[in-house]
């Protein structure tokens, strides 16, 4: 059996099942190439030249899957390595103390809402968390612009003081810290006061 010849005469076959099992051309290119030279290398087990084609086509299959399962398991091998290496992956997410601090704000500044009196709160809530302007806030709770402005300020002010002071107590201070990051609108003139 010449293997160049019979290699000639059914290559562009198997390539066409294998763009089909391998999904693209440098996949199914790769492939074939390795199934021509584990055929050329194996060519003494065909025993009939006939079903070179069928021989060929399976082995370069049983080559796609195996390169399938090397891609399937690439990023796994990759952070494997990565860790074998000392290296930390990020998760996207920000770190535990971090977290337990933003928790620990946020239970705060809800605290700090609910204690205040409810024309100072309905004006924050409106105007600070649902983002309501200022002219429809009037509009709903029947007062002047003016009215929403100086009770807005008087609510930001009262609900920065509680913070502060919540902050300050030794129980909050090991949560809480300059990674909270609890925006003005939000309470924000909470300082970080270690000390």
């Amino acid at each position: 059996m010449e293997f160049e010849t019979l290699a000639d005469q059914h290559k562009d076959e198997v390539y066409r099942q294998m763009l089909r099992a391998c999904g693209n051309r440098e996949d199914a290119e790769d492939v074939l190439v390795e199934a021509l030279v584990r055929a050329h290398r194996h060519l003494g087990q065909l025993r009939d030249a006939g079903a070179f084609r069928a021989w060929l086509a399976q082995i370069a299959r049983r080559v796609c899957w195996q390169l399938k399962q090397r891609e399937a398991l690439q990023p796994l091998l990759q952070l494997s390595v990565v860790e074998e290496e000392g290296h930390q992956i990020p998760s996207g997410e920000p770190p535990l103390e971090q977290q337990i601090a933003l928790r620990q704000m946020s239970s705060l500044l809800h605290e700090a809402v609910d204690n205040l009196s409810e024309e100072y709160r309905s004006v924050y809530l409106l105007r600070d968390l649902e983002d309501v302007p200022a002219k429809e806030v009037a509009k709903r709770l029947g007062i002047s612009v003016a009215a929403v402005k100086s009770r807005l300020h008087r609510a930001r002010e009262s609900v920065r003081n509680a913070l502060d002071i919540a902050i300050q107590q030794p129980s909050a201070k090991q949560f809480v810290g300059k990674k909270a990051g609890v925006s003005p609108r939000l309470g924000g003139g909470a300082r970080n006061r270690e000390g």
